[in-house]
């Protein structure tokens, strides 16, 4: 029997593959690919908010490291790989045509940001949101009590009405609209009919409102109450949704030639990254799994009869089969996380940028290097002598929402802030006031999910993050006063979504099984320090005090009247 798989994982920035033996979960070959255009910038503008990918950067992305990790095997390999599943970034929708062909790709749009992926991190929808969950508190259903009671800018309707507002040419060409978990499973088995796409539980139970209760998406009526741009989508888009234990078909010869794969292998339904690296990192029962990078996702699962109707306030949804099948997956998180420590090193780098450029007795190759070096050493170092200083329950206080507040209780238009500055505080000390304060923002999740009724009986770390600060992960331990286990693997989404490929191969039974054998097992557990969490318990109460003034100040502003100057 065949008994090798490919998990692809979209991440932000890249796409990584792996090929792994699903007998026994050895990893025998990885790939990673950056995407090309978002590397440069392209189609994207923070200052608005704005954050697009282009389908080519995917398309691109997907065959030249599908092809390298290929190229790392024998042929005797090759010939013996049977499933590919693949998980994404989420929500990021793109409009598509009949044929499921994003707008991006077609004539006339090919420089359209409004015609491409518009990625997870994109908040230019909160207005949208806000008038969604206006309605929904009024209206007869509400459609946000699956996901929390708060609908989110980054998720799925809310992005799509923006740009069907905003962008006349893309709403005339949209037939539908299609997350890209969904979209890759659709391209690599070559359909054409996009009404026939397998659609992710997983996406659309966490980001679309989609509810067996609700006999699937929300009703006509509430659609086009919300905005008349909406009516007749819902019939274009889907009543069904599947678990990823679920086959979307077979490779299409066009893309089995273009990787040099076998004809006969299966592909998987998709889902997110965070929902297929919690099953790569062996989530339990009521363990949060935290996929620690540019932002964080936090994954729990539990049975279902265990929770019953119980909903669960403020969180990004409680899907049925959404991480393991046949249990209920809650999903939490931080909308910045690694972000907001990259954000730092950039403002301090900012001389390197733009002052040594003039420095003229530097030769351009020499300022290319020093500025490469300088900010490739800039976090390890901040973070080695960050792990020297004290905790001082009197020091710097910043508040995590550089890019808003994904849970509890989402609220994209907050803004990140830093108390307690004087002419002593140095880059070293910001920057542990920053990583304090992601931790901080972690521990209210954890807060919430308690008083919702919902145990955490330990945690698991994953990610970029979790492997490469010993700092950052022994001070979020500190702060949640629990150990922390790091899984071992260095691609544990991808991990994740070969334990499903193995899955829908039927190399295993069940995704438990899958994850059972193919399991990497954990590297390290990070124990909470005593001496140091009754300081933090101090701090974190100064992090709340400073939250609540920066949501109060937030509130003032949105009420003050909007002048402009004659």
């Amino acid at each position: 029997m065949k008994n090798l798989v490919l998990g692809i994982d979209f991440g932000t920035d890249s796409v990584r593959v792996i090929v792994v033996n699903a007998i026994d979960g050895k990893e025998l070959a990885t790939a990673v690919c950056d995407y090309n255009r978002w590397a440069a910038g392209a189609f994207c503008d923070p200052v608005k908010n704005q954050f697009r990918q282009h389908p080519l950067d995917y398309i691109e992305g997907l065959e030249k490291a599908v092809k390298a990790a290929l190229d790392k095997l024998g042929p005797e390999d090759v010939v013996n790989i049977a499933g590919i599943s693949v998980d994404t970034t989420g929500s990021t929708p793109v409009a598509v045509n009949k044929k499921g062909i994003p707008l991006a790709l077609l004539p006339g749009f090919e420089e359209n940001p409004n015609a491409m992926f518009v990625l997870w991190k994109d908040h230019t929808a909160v207005k949208e949101a806000e008038e969604i969950n206006r309605l929904a508190r009024v209206s007869n259903t509400d459609y946000t009590k699956f996901v929390g009671g708060i609908y989110s800018s980054e998720w799925f309707w809310a992005k799509i009405l923006h740009i069907l507002r905003v962008d006349p040419a893309v709403r005339e060409n949209a037939y539908s609209w299609v997350e890209h978990c969904d979209w890759i499973p659709y391209l690599l088995t070559g359909q054409t009919e996009v009404r026939k796409l397998k659609r992710s539980r997983c996406a659309a139970g966490h980001k679309a409102m989609w509810h067996a209760e609700f006999d699937g998406l929300p009703a006509e009526d509430f659609l086009h109450a919300l905005d008349p741009l909406l009516d007749g989508l819902r019939s274009r888009l889907y009543n069904e949704t599947y678990t990823s234990d679920q086959a979307a078909g077979t490779i299409s010869p066009e893309w089995a030639s273009k990787l040099g794969l076998p004809q006969d292998v299966i592909i998987g339904v998709g889902a997110f990254d965070a929902h297929m690296g919690a099953v790569g990192g062996q989530i339990e029962n009521y363990h949060l799994s935290k996929v620690m990078g540019t932002s964080t996702c936090d994954m729990l699962i539990a049975p279902s009869e265990e929770i019953g109707d119980k909903l669960i306030r403020g969180i990004c949804g409680q899907v049925d089969g959404s991480i393991i099948p046949g249990t209920l997956g809650m999903e939490a998180g931080q909308s910045a996380f690694g972000d907001i420590y990259a954000w730092f090193a950039r403002l301090l780098g900012w001389p390197l940028d733009h002052v040594v450029n003039e420095i003229d007795w530097l030769d351009p190759i020499q300022k290319q290097q020093l500025l490469r070096d300088t900010m490739n050493h800039m976090i390890p170092v901040l973070s080695r002598e960050a792990a020297k200083l004290p905790v001082q329950t009197s020091g710097p206080v910043a508040v995590d929402w550089l890019n808003g507040r994904r849970t509890p209780d989402a609220d994209q238009r907050l803004k990140g802030a830093l108390m307690g500055l004087n002419l002593g505080t140095d880059a070293v000390t910001i920057f542990k006031a920053l990583v304090e304060a992601t931790c901080f923002g972690a521990k209210e999740i954890v807060e919430r999910f308690v008083m919702e009724g919902v145990p955490i009986e330990g945690i698991i770390a994953l990610g970029g993050v979790a492997k490469k600060s010993s700092f950052i992960m022994q001070t979020m331990a500190d702060v949640l006063n629990k150990p922390i286990k790091v899984a071992r693997s260095e691609q544990t989404c991808a991990l994740g979504a070969a334990m499903f490929a193995a899955t829908i191969a039927g190399i295993h039974p069940s995704v438990e099984v899958a994850k059972e054998q193919m399991g990497a097992g954990f590297e390290q557990t990070y124990q909470p320090q005593p001496e140091n969490v009754e300081k933090y318990n101090t701090l974190y109460q100064r992090y709340k005090t400073l939250g609540k003034f920066i949501e109060n100040e937030n509130r003032n502003i949105a009420t003050y009247p909007v002048t402009t100057d004659e």
